[in-house]
């Protein structure tokens, strides 16, 4: 089975000159399957600086991955605790909206979904875990299982939330340009993920305990300064930065929709 594909260039600038990175063995990781291979190349874009895995998972390694899903990613798992991490992120997207539709992508234990519906958004929710989709569906909450560039929607989000999604894209462009084509004019983004320019990122390399290089659902490692510069790329204007509670050395940023001309997509 081939269960990387090869990226073969940068998958945000298409550079094709790629130096070796981190290397790690994630045969420790709870969704790892023996069927994969336990060593993780990490590359390092020479042009633009990105660093990110040698390949993704091809659709077969995924449903050998997606065949588990980790606890804290079930639905319905730590509700009560969940709930006020999930408040204080809405609390921080109430500055710049308040209402209208709320799309979570990889929505996973669905406590933000909740929450935004208890501030009184209407909650939409994608996961790629087809057990998640049910189990909130059956909650009533609209849910789909499948990719954010496959969402079509009967009007246009006024909030959409990747809280640790986007370093699981592939490629992260095609997801920003969904996410773009789905907000209204005035819509607002949500992203966290890990930042490995962080003190805390450093000092975890430094100890040699950096669980990141062998998380084997992320393709991508981003620091503050990549992520703003793909964000204004893909036409959004970050207009906050803050610390993340979901996970170590995470970042959050708001960012909105700019009325600016984007150019084409290109990458594949």
């Amino acid at each position: 089975m081939q269960a990387r594909i090869p990226f073969g260039r940068c998958p945000l600038c298409e550079c094709p000159d790629l130096a070796d990175s981190a290397k790690a063995d994630c045969s420790g990781h709870p969704l790892y399957h023996p069927s994969l291979n336990r060593l993780v190349q990490w590359k390092r874009c020479t042009r633009c600086g990105h660093v990110f895995t040698e390949g993704y998972f091809s659709d077969q390694a995924l449903k050998l991955i997606f065949s588990r899903t980790h606890e804290h990613q079930q639905a319905g798992v730590d509700l009560e605790q969940q709930r006020y991490v999930s408040a204080r992120i809405v609390e921080k997207v109430l500055p710049y909206a308040s209402s209208g539709t709320w799309l979570d992508v990889g929505f996973g234990n669905g406590s933000l979904l909740f929450t935004a519906q208890e501030y009184g958004f209407t909650p939409l929710g994608l996961d790629l875990r087809a057990d998640n989709v049910k189990a909130i569906a059956a909650l009533g909450i609209e849910a789909h299982c499948k990719d954010i560039a496959d969402l079509s929607t009967d009007s246009a989000c006024t909030v959409i939330s990747m809280a640790d999604v986007l370093e699981h894209a592939p490629y992260p462009k095609k997801t920003l340009q969904a996410a773009r084509r789905l907000l209204s004019d005035s819509g607002v983004l949500f992203i966290s993920l890990p930042n490995m320019e962080s003190m805390l990122w450093k000092a975890m390399d430094r100890q040699r305990a950096n669980p990141y290089w062998a998380e084997i659902e992320h393709y991508h490692n981003f620091g503050r300064t990549r992520l703003y510069a793909l964000l204004r790329e893909m036409g959004f204007e970050p207009l906050r930065y803050g610390i993340s509670e979901r996970y170590r050395a995470g970042m959050e940023v708001i960012a909105r929709k700019a009325h600016i001309p984007v150019g084409p997509l290109t990458t594949a």
